[in-house]
Order: C-alpha cells, then sequence, then structure tokens
C-alpha cells in the first residue's frame, strides 16, 4: 500500500513556511532601510543647521539636529535616569514646556541629586533626541552637561530579526517533515 502525503496540512505548513520566509526577506530590506536612516543621523549630527523643534508627530526626520524652543511655560520637571557627558551616571532633570496645544519634552542637564532644579522657562537650545526631546546645549538650571544624543545607540535588530524568520521556517519544514516520517513508518 503507498503513503499518501496529507493534503490540507502540507499545504498549511508550505504556506506557513513562505510567509516566514518573505518575512525574513522584509526584515533584510528593513535593515537597508534602517542603515540609511542611521546614516542620515550620522551626517545630521556633523551639520550646524538649526532647524524648527517639531511640536508634533514624532520628527524622526529631524532627530538628532540642532534646535531652539523658548519655553514661556513650566508644566512640570521630572527626573529620570540618565548620564552625564562625562559617563557619569546619574538624573536627567527634564521638564515639559506648554508649546501650543501640547507639551515639549527638555532635558535641562545632569544631577547627581533626584531633586528637580526650580526652572522658570526661556529659551533652550539644544540636540532633538528621540521622543521627541531637546536635549540642552548648553544645560539649563545650572545642571552638568548630560551625554549627547548619539545615533548608534539606536538598535538596527532587522539582521538578527531576519534569520529568526528564516530559522523558525526552516524548524517547521523539519517538524512536518520528522512528523511525515514518522507517520510513513507507522503505516508499514
Amino acid at each position: 500500500m503507498i503513503s499518501r502525503i496529507p493534503i490540507i496540512p502540507t499545504l498549511i505548513v508550505l504556506a506557513a513556511a513562505i510567509t516566514m520566509i518573505r518575512l525574513g526577506f522584509w526584515q533584510l530590506d528593513r535593515a537597508d532601510e534602517k542603515a540609511e536612516m542611521l546614516a542620515r543621523y550620522d551626517a545630521a549630527v556633523e551639520t550646524g543647521v538649526q532647524v524648527p523643534f517639531p511640536v508634533t508627530g514624532d520628527g524622526k526626520d529631524v532627530w538628532f539636529r540642532q534646535s531652539a524652543i523658548d519655553c514661556a511655560e513650566v508644566s512640570g520637571i521630572e527626573t529620570v535616569a540618565g548620564t552625564a557627558a562625562n559617563g557619569q551616571k546619574g538624573w536627567t532633570q527634564r521638564a515639559t514646556c506648554t508649546l501650543g496645544e501640547g507639551g515639549v519634552l527638555v532635558d535641562l542637564g545632569f544631577s547627581r541629586e533626584i531633586e528637580p532644579p526650580v526652572w522658570e522657562g526661556g529659551t533652550v537650545t539644544g540636540i532633538i533626541a528621540p521622543g521627541p526631546r531637546l536635549v540642552a546645549d548648553p544645560p539649563q538650571a545650572d545642571l552638568r552637561p548630560l551625554a549627547r544624543p548619539d545615533p548608534s545607540e539606536l538598535p538596527n535588530n532587522h539582521l538578527a530579526y531576519a534569520g529568526q524568520w528564516f530559522l523558525f521556517a526552516l524548524t517547521a519544514l523539519l517538524i512536518y517533515g520528522f512528523a511525515l516520517r514518522s507517520r510513513f513508518r507507522k503505516k508499514r
């Protein structure tokens, strides 16, 4: 008697494997796009051209560029973990400035003290970091300089994700192959 390969399960496994392989190639394309974006960010660090701060949206097109805002009203200051320009660990003092309809985050500077400083606002220059937020340069409120935002700290995990998708597809095919082999052995 000839053993037959089950049609429906085979089609499902093949469709899943093909989908995983396509997702792997998609991640490879994303890796190239991310590399180009990181190269643009590296170039932006070198330019001295000041751009308007993105009050709405994620502002990805202007990350790592210089900007300035006029913080007329401070709605609050919070303390978050941070790193000083010299690499020391401590606290970033982050203010929320009210501009128009929303708030803009401004990293005022570095402190070893957790208590927020008194800061009434004013004009702040600095570098646009992911968030978006403005990392003050020079620091405000008698704080110390923060580590400059660095594009190399943004992950480019797409190559690893591609490898995972290819491995998932291979695993699915191997497991299904072992299941078929076991099924055929039982029918003998």
